[in-house]
């Protein structure tokens, strides 16, 4: 920053706008509801600052000065910038809106939370575009301080601690199979449960074990899984095609012609879905219509 500019302060510019507005210094100070004195200092201190007088007496008042008019047109602007630049934010109207929203969901996010919302902001807001990212749990908060990420849906337990929240719902578990699944034509007892060909989402890719085993093994008891995939979409054909059966949230049966469901025989904790953002866009109103028309979409 310049010596020139650490000399000089906002009201000083003001009133230096205001003078070569009116050309008089009575004038100019009613137009800033200042003493006639105190504006004749300031322009005693912006002559000394800027190295130039500015103002001359003339025939028919006080005339500027070369210097004066350039400095006319780009302080206007400057001033112009900064009066919009400390404006209180204007209201949203999604109808005009033209932005980028960038979400991080996994499969499941996408489809329990994303596309119910989907139709409704194509209607409200139908010149803003919506990028949805994969989930990279352990890189969340980075991409939602450095603006990757506007919004992130992650399960409440994984969520990080810095990031502002809004619980979206809780899940439960249930048993799942296609339609017309043999064995799934009433609840199985534990024991039918644990000789069932069941199918799991590996989220890491490859693992045979997740909540539902943890909650067996409690009780001394284990199931078969006989495939792991990566995502849930891939799964819901898996099923819709065999006689494996999965243990899934409920949402992504509820609603799917080709799926049944029963409630399993063991109790498996569910889990809270999150809406998750950064401080830095909390009070932006583009964000808050976009988080509360999610919301209000779930």
């Amino acid at each position: 920053m310049s010596n020139s500019l650490r000399r000089l302060d906002l009201n000083l510019l003001v009133t230096l706008d205001a003078l070569l507005a009116e050309h008089n210094v009575t004038r100019a100070a009613e137009r800033l509801h200042l003493a006639q004195p105190t504006v004749s200092v300031q322009l005693a201190k912006l002559r000394q600052v800027l190295g130039d007088p500015l103002l001359l007496p003339g025939a028919r008042g006080m005339r500027p000065t070369a210097r004066a008019d350039a400095l006319r047109e780009p302080l206007r602007n400057a001033l112009h910038a900064l009066e919009q630049a400390v404006a209180p934010a204007r209201a949203f109207d999604p109808a005009e809106a033209s932005q980028t929203w960038r979400v991080a969901a996994s499969d499941y996010g996408e489809s329990t939370i994303v596309l119910p919302a989907l139709a409704g902001l194509r209607s409200h807001a139908p010149g803003s575009r919506l990028a949805v990212l994969e989930l990279t749990p352990p890189a969340l908060a980075r991409q939602a301080e450095q603006g990757e990420i506007d919004i992130a849906f992650h399960l409440g337990a994984e969520a990080p601690p810095n990031l502002r929240r809004r619980s979206m719902f809780t899940e439960r578990y249930v048993l799942a199979g296609r339609v017309g699944h043999p064995r799934l034509t009433r609840r199985p007892t534990l024991a039918q449960f644990c000789k069932l060909d069941h199918v799991i989402v590996s989220p890491d890719g490859g693992g045979f074990q997740g909540a539902t085993d943890t909650a067996l093994a409690e009780l001394g008891k284990a199931r078969k899984v006989v495939l792991s995939v990566p995502h849930f979409l891939f799964l819901q054909s898996v099923l819709a095609s065999t006689d494996l059966v999965a243990m899934l949230p409920s949402r992504l049966v509820q609603g799917n012609a080709a799926l049944q469901m029963v409630e399993p025989p063991i109790d498996v904790p569910g889990f809270e879905m999150l809406m998750l953002w950064h401080e830095r866009v909390h009070r932006d109103p583009a964000h808050q219509w976009l988080r509360e028309h999610i919301a209000g979409s779930v």
